[in-house]
Formats: structure tokens, C-alpha cells, sequence
């Protein structure tokens, strides 16, 4: 999703073919007032204009009923809309402005997500079921209750939603917390009631390693058992950080799990007292950056690229293994061995490289260049 201001046309279409050009298979910026709305439609058009044609997502809260029937342009150029069916409204309005939402999206042709977050559920519904489990004794926690309400909401906006114009294979259902444990529970339970597909995530999976983790924690699990079909992973970055970071992480715990490949893996060494030199963390980070750089025009270039293992190893004990194992690996010296690097590709020794780190990491690109070229360029065997 876009941190951009969404009335920003050229920033905002900017971070989106970024975010496409990383890996996000489809992209969210939020429609909150009327100058977003009027923002969406240029901004599809730029992405078209640029080749990309990553779906576009509208978040709607409080207002997309009236956003979406004061801007008809913008209801077109969408091609999905997110409603949090907590804060959609309130009593009657809620279904008035729900149906609203879903009626047009009907008319349009577009899919829905409904998505429901822990840290804005419908207050009623809460206080219906606290009241009923201090009524029947049910004994249950309020974690307990609030995720049990969260399922409620989704099912029971999912059969509105149908009784609104929505086809079943229109409609995709989240339940977002920010707890990985209370995930999984949610998730599963959703499995088990529905057949709608499932956008995974953590609500706020928080900042650097700690979102990363907790996120991989909860999806991970979800994953490997079959739960899910779309994912975020929701990080909060540093000021100005790279909102790429949160689709790399994407990627990568798919790939993880052997669902999908996005791009070519990098095992790296991870140092010890053998690898007081650095240059093998510079020459992995400079390897990793320059394949993400690459990736874009390299998908349509070399169609199977992402299945290329590197390894980028730091000493003798298990750099040869690592990169015979890897379509192209490097064994760089650890402390006092011999100053040569060992290049190995699909599992054969193929040079030795020596000289400065500017020398190795150029001399590296080429041999990847090389072998991305022979192995999946037009024509060739895969």
C-alpha cells in the first residue's frame, strides 16, 4: 500500500509502478477525501501509460459511499475497493451506506475486500457478544471474544454483500490483528466457515526486524497449512524509508515456503570469528541490490529467472558446499586463507577471482550477467 498523499498524482503514481516494479502484485492507495478521488483516475492512466497493470485498489473508510457516488471517474478507473465494514457507519446508515458501497461496485464490475481490523470492529456487535458471555457464563477472554467477533462481521458483511449484487468470486474477506497468535486463530477459523478467498496481515506488524518477524511468525503458519491467498506485510518504515521493503518481505516468505519464486535467492554466509573481513557482506549486499535492480527488465528478458540460486560465502567451512549447491556460488578467504576466490557454477569449479572488492564485485556481475543471459535468454535451454 501507498504512503503517498493520494491527491499527489505524480508521487502517488511514482510509488505505485515502484511498488508493481518490486514485486506487489497489485497495489492499494487510500481515497479519503475528494481531491484522492479526483486524484485516481490520472493516476491509473499514468500506470497504464507506463505498461503497468497491477490492479488498483481504493481504501475506503467513513466517506467511500459518498466518494464513490459523487466520483463516478473514480469508481470506474479502480479496479477494487477496500471497505472496513467497522467503520462503514453506524445503525441504520451502516447498511444504508454498505449497500451503497457494494451496489456500486456491483454495477462497476469490481471485486470487494472486505476488511475488518481488530482495532476498529463494529462497537455494537462487540458489546452484543460481551454482553452475551457474561449472560450464558461462557467464560471466554475479551481477546477470545473480540476475534470471534471479527469472523461474525466478515461472514455476516460477505451475505450482505451477496444480497447486494455481489458475486461470490467478487469478494475477498481479511481479519486483521496485530497479534501473530490471535492471526492464526482468526484465520483459521475463517477457513474453516468459508469459501471466500483470504487476504493475509497483520494490522500494524510494526518497524524493522520485530514487523518482520511477527509477521512471518503469523503467515508463516497460515501459509503452510493452506490459508491464504493474498498478502501484506504491513511494516512501519523509517522516515523515508523504502516503501519497497514491505513487498520485498512479501516475496521473500513466499519464497521461503517454496509457494512462489519472485526473484533469485542469495544464500549468504553469516560470519563468525573466521570472516573478520567484510568483504563478503559487501560483495552479498551489492549482489542483492543489483538483482533487484535488475529484476524489472529481467522478468521480461529472462522468463524463469527467479528460480537463480546465489551463494555468497565467507570462508572455507561451508563456502564450497554452499556454492556448488547454487547455480553460481563464490567462496571468498576467511582469515589467513589463501587469497583467491573460488567460483563455482551449477555445482563445477569455473574460475578463480582475485583483486580489490570493486574488482570481485564487478568481476561477479559479469559471470551473473553471463549465465542469466546463456540459461534463460531467448532460445535458450531452461
Amino acid at each position: 500500500m501507498t504512503n503517498t498523499d493520494t491527491a499527489d498524482v505524480v508521487g502517488t503514481a511514482k510509488q505505485c509502478l515502484e511498488l508493481a516494479q518490486a514485486g506487489s502484485e497489485m497495489v492499494r492507495i487510500t481515497v479519503n477525501v475528494d481531491a484522492a478521488a479526483r486524484a485516481v483516475p490520472e493516476i491509473k492512466k499514468r500506470l497504464l501509460d507506463a505498461g503497468c497493470t497491477a490492479p488498483l485498489i481504493g481504501d475506503f473508510h467513513y466517506n467511500g459511499h459518498v466518494l464513490l457516488r459523487q466520483h463516478p471517474d473514480c469508481a470506474t478507473a479502480l479496479d477494487k475497493y477496500r471497505i472496513n465494514p467497522g467503520n462503514v457507519g453506524f445503525g441504520k446508515k451502516r447498511d444504508d451506506q454498505f449497500a451503497t458501497i457494494v451496489e456500486i461496485a456491483a454495477d462497476h464490475g469490481k471485486p470487494v475486500r472486505i476488511g475488518v481490523n481488530g482495532g476498529s470492529l463494529d462497537q455494537a456487535l462487540v458489546l452484543r457478544e460481551m454482553e452475551r458471555n457474561t449472560r450464558e457464563n461462557l467464560d471466554r477472554s475479551s481477546d477470545d471474544i473480540l476475534d470471534d467477533c471479527m469472523v461474525l462481521s466478515a461472514l455476516d458483511s460477505t451475505e450482505k454483500a451477496l444480497a447486494y449484487g455481489l458475486r461470490e468470486d467478487q469478494i475477498i474477506i481479511s481479519c486483521k490483528v496485530s497479534q501473530p497468535r490471535r492471526l492464526i486463530r482468526v484465520y483459521r477459523d475463517l477457513a474453516r466457515q468459508t469459501r471466500q478467498p483470504l487476504h493475509l496481515g497483520l494490522t500494524e506488524a510494526g518497524m524493522g526486524m520485530k514487523g518482520l518477524v511477527w509477521s512471518a511468525a503469523g503467515m508463516g503458519v497460515l501459509l503452510a497449512e493452506g490459508i491464504g491467498d493474498t498478502l501484506r506485510v504491513s511494516l512501519t518504515p523509517r522516515p523515508g524509508g523504502d516503501r519497497r521493503e514491505e513487498v520485498y518481505a512479501a516475496c521473500e516468505l513466499l519464497q521461503s515456503l517454496g509457494i512462489r519464486s519472485f526473484a533469485p535467492a542469495i544464500t549468504a554466509c553469516p560470519g563468525c570469528g573466521r570472516t573478520t573481513s567484510t568483504t563478503f557482506q559487501e560483495l552479498a549486499e551489492r549482489t542483492q541490490d543489483y538483482i533487484r535492480e535488475s529484476m524489472p527488465e529481467w522478468k521480461d528478458l529472462y522468463p524463469g529467472v527467479e528460480e537463480l540460486q546465489l551463494a555468497v560465502m565467507g570462508c572455507v567451512v561451508n563456502g564450497p558446499g554452499e556454492s556448488k549447491a547454487a547455480h553460481i556460488g563464490i567462496s571468498l578467504p576467511g582469515t589467513g586463507e589463501e587469497p583467491h576466490c573460488p567460483v563455482y557454477i551449477d555445482g563445477k569449479p569455473f574460475t578463480k577471482l582475485r583483486g580489490s572488492y570493486d574488482e570481485l564485485a564487478d568481476q561477479f556481475r559479469v559471470i551473473v550477467d553471463d549465465y542469466v543471459k546463456t540459461r534463460w535468454g531467448t532460445g535458450a535451454d531452461a
